[in-house]
């Protein structure tokens, strides 16, 4: 790993990186969608290798720092080549990350996504709950939102069941992800049955208007059905 180059990989980017995942954990904090310390946050800092820096584990998610992130691998884990490393130790980060990291990665490596949010928003366990072979919608105009017609057209949220072991869970995302293609728009959420929703997009703002869109959606699903 010591030749290979990370022009993503930083101490700006991280700095930046820091601050904005720190304000989106406290705008969802504030939402009582991370209660405590659950949920967690990814930006994708470089991707050949895949870094991502994501939130620390164990800490209260309305009350986050610009240091409170790890920069992790392809898998999720504490990134130890030397130029990730280096920068750990000069920016004072973390190095465990939450626990859920390893999803993060899975997605923004299939997806090719900027920046990943996860929450435990309630109509998302709902939803899970209530549809566990996934969340059917149609003609809601807040479709538009997540890149789908308002009319016209069936979109799912896709749900998993929920499991400890990330690898298990990204082999099951993989299974029920559904690439763009032939002008279909992908749908940028997961439901993690019984836990939560993932949501995803080119940076975090978009991220966070597919979760809340996606939540929204679902508020009414379960509201009308």
């Amino acid at each position: 790993m010591s030749g290979v180059s990370l022009p993503g990989l930083n101490a700006e980017s991280l700095r930046t990186a820091g601050g904005a995942l720190a304000a989106e954990s406290a705008r969802f904090a504030a939402r009582g969608w991370m209660p405590g310390t659950a949920g967690n946050l990814s930006v994708t800092l470089d991707r050949s290798p895949l870094r991502l820096a994501v939130t620390a584990s164990g800490l209260d998610k309305g009350e986050l720092g610009a240091s409170d992130i790890v920069v992790v691998d392809e898998l999720g884990e504490w990134a130890a080549d030397p130029v990730s490393a280096s920068l750990t130790t000069s920016l004072g980060l973390a190095r465990k990350p939450s626990a859920e990291a390893g999803l993060h990665a899975r997605i923004a490596a299939v997806t090719g996504a900027g920046a990943g949010i996860h929450v435990h928003a309630l109509a998302a366990v709902r939803a899970g709950h209530r549809w566990p072979e996934g969340v059917e919608l149609e003609d809601l105009e807040m479709l538009k939102g997540i890149g789908h017609s308002a009319h016209g057209e069936r979109v799912v949220i896709p749900v998993v069941q929920n499991h400890q072991d990330m690898r298990v869970l990204g082999d099951d995302f993989e299974r029920v992800y559904r690439p763009a293609a032939d002008g279909v728009a992908e749908v940028p959420a997961l439901i993690v049955a019984s836990h939560g929703i993932y949501a995803w997009g080119a940076d975090l703002r978009q991220a966070r208007w597919h979760l809340e869109l996606t939540e929204a959606l679902l508020q009414i699903a379960l509201a009308t059905r």
